[in-house]
C-alpha cells in the first residue's frame, strides 16, 4: 500500500557531474543545463565561504573584546 502520493510519481534520475567528463557526446541542451548547475553550484560554493567568513570575523570580533 501507497503512504505517500509522491511514491507513485516517476522519480527524475540525478545527473551526476563529473569534471572532466567527455563532453563530446552531449548536446547542446545537456551542455547548457551542465554549465547552468555548475554555476548553481559556485554560488552556492561562494555564500558558504561568506558564511564561514562572517562567522570567523564574529569570533575574532569576540576574543579581541577580552
Amino acid at each position: 500500500m501507497v503512504s505517500e502520493p509522491d511514491e507513485l510519481l516517476p522519480k527524475k534520475p540525478k545527473t551526476e557531474i563529473a569534471i572532466g567528463q567527455d563532453l563530446s557526446a552531449m548536446s547542446e541542451f545537456e551542455l547548457a543545463a551542465r554549465i547552468m548547475a555548475l554555476e548553481g553550484e559556485i554560488a552556492r560554493s561562494r555564500e558558504a565561504i561568506a558564511a564561514r567568513q562572517a562567522t570567523k570575523a564574529a569570533a575574532d570580533a569576540f576574543f579581541r573584546r577580552s
